[in-house]
């Protein structure tokens, strides 16, 4: 019987494999950094949305008691 001989991977993949491992962290930080601005965006386009809202509410709560004074 032969003994299955195992060898040492040779230098490239030294070299390959953190490369690849450290490029896919880089292109993962910039993905999720356009998806965290896009997330804030939509809250601020939320928020800007719901104070326009309310101000009309309070713009037609104000106006129908001027009306109902007369």
């Amino acid at each position: 019987m032969s003994a299955l001989a195992i060898a040492l991977p040779n230098s490239s993949h030294f070299i390959y494999i953190p490369v690849v491992f450290i490029l896919g962290i880089v292109i993962g930080f910039m993905v999720g950094a356009k998806a965290t601005r896009d997330e804030i965006a939509l809250g601020q386009r939320k928020a800007a949305e719901r104070e326009a809202r309310l101000a009309e509410r309070a713009a037609r709560r104000t106006a129908a008691a001027d009306s109902a004074e007369k």
